[in-house]
């Protein structure tokens, strides 16, 4: 009976698995749909794992003792994501709280990991360490916390499921109207795209918090506002002509063509010793953080419907 139960849970899982392939939210490249029983990763209001806290505590001392005056900022984000390399790829875990029967008008528990990452989660940790380390303060988990609810959240402000920034897009232009990154997009002549963002709307059933109303209709009225917002995106032809200009810890996102989303991905640039331009993130497939043997151009040119790139350089904020 139990080998009977547990092949029963693995063809549910692996079907689930598709299921989120065929069907992808907001970068589902590395945030495929949680499952109930996903873990729960810890919020900031209480104390971290252990592994989490010397994970903070060693990453900071390390920045702050190899930095150098005049050192820019990109080059310690891209240093913890080094630090990171190897880390486990775990999907959804901003979502497990819906599933463990959270609500989502209620605050938004503050999820925050350095020992799991998905490709959004790695982004905001590497800059969020990045920052805490560059402070003369103690490197503790409540400034770690603040410096990502900063980034997470429309305004810096934690509410409720619609108040986080679900659209990358978003992230870079809400990030880039409060001084946490530049978006690059203009002055690499990123081309506009102006496709309307429904995504989320149109596949309703793959949200578990678009069942309730009054979420749906609020999820709705961002992408309508965000229509005003078109993206900035290097098409996929010219990245070669740009990549001299990008910066090692530039965040990366990667446009696709799918009707209604934005980008399917995100990561950071890596400049290797050589000057070539590689890709540091949390890939599904990979299962763990790398970097890629790929250059960057080659890497877009590998992803399906990828239409090209966003760029952002993270400024200290």
């Amino acid at each position: 009976m139990r080998d009977a139960c547990s092949r029963r849970e693995a063809l549910r899982r692996a079907a689930a698995g598709a299921a989120a392939l065929l069907l992808p939210p907001p970068l589902a490249a590395c945030r495929s749909s949680a499952t109930p029983g996903a873990t729960a990763l810890q919020s900031s209001n209480s104390s971290p794992p252990d592994a989490d806290a010397q994970r903070l505590a060693d990453w900071t001392a390390a920045l702050r003792r190899e930095s150098r005056d005049g050192d820019a900022f990109g080059r310690r984000v891209i240093r913890v994501g080094e630090l990171a390399a190897g880390t486990p790829y775990e999907a959804a875990t901003l979502e497990a709280y819906l599933h463990a029967g959270g609500s989502p008008t209620a605050a938004e528990p503050l999820t925050l990991s350095l020992t799991r990452f998905d490709c959004v989660t790695l982004v905001e940790s590497c800059l969020a360490v990045a920052r805490v380390a560059g402070g003369g303060d103690d490197p503790t988990w409540e400034r770690f916390g603040a410096a990502t609810e900063r980034m997470r959240y429309r305004g810096g402000q934690r509410r409720g499921y619609t108040s986080r920034l679900h659209y990358f897009s978003e992230w870079i232009s809400d990030g880039a109207r409060r001084g946490l990154v530049r978006d690059l997009g203009p002055e690499l002549g990123g081309a506009e795209d102006a496709r309307p963002l429904r995504f989320m709307t149109e596949h309703r059933g793959s949200y578990p918090a678009l069942a309730d109303d009054g979420v749906f209709e609020e999820i709705g009225a961002i992408e309508r506002r965000l229509d005003a917002h078109p993206r900035r995106v290097v098409p996929a032809k010219r990245i070669p002509e740009v990549t001299a200009r990008i910066e090692t810890g530039d965040v990366l996102a990667f446009a696709t063509e799918i009707p209604g989303l934005d980008v399917t991905h995100s990561a950071l640039a890596y400049r290797d010793g050589g000057g070539v331009l590689r890709v540091l993130h949390a890939p599904l497939s990979g299962g763990v953080v790398e970097i890629t043997t790929a250059t960057l151009p080659e890497y877009v040119a590998k992803i399906r419907r990828a239409t090209g790139i966003l760029v952002a350089r993270p400024l200290r904020g």
